[in-house]
């Protein structure tokens, strides 16, 4: 991590993404993950929080570089796998009042 990161989390989609494995970067259960996270998805849940938000669209998660997923960095307000979990959530209750069907 770079100096401007200092103080921020960053959270990859792999985290809250229910179609990932643990091997594959998910940090928490799956009960809790959410079917292709999206970084909008993301960090308006972030905002939501209080997290200060900062999409990065340009991003590859290391583990699979070859895919560019983009991140969010969020303010560093406790254990990343606290605040993933938060977000998914978030995005679960928004996704609630959306219409089931996606394109």
């Amino acid at each position: 991590m770079m100096m401007k990161d200092k103080g921020k989390l960053v959270i990859w989609p792999a985290y809250i993404d229910q179609t990932k494995s643990r091997s594959s970067g998910r940090i928490i259960s799956r009960k809790n993950a959410i079917k292709e996270p999206h970084l909008n998805e993301i960090k308006e849940a972030a905002k939501q929080l209080g997290l200060n938000p900062e999409v990065e669209p340009e991003k590859a998660y290391p583990k699979s570089w070859w895919e560019v997923s983009g991140r969010v960095l969020v303010d560093d307000k406790g254990p990343k796998s606290v605040i993933a979990k938060q977000i998914a959530l978030a995005i679960k209750k928004k996704r609630g009042q959306e219409v089931p069907s996606r394109p």
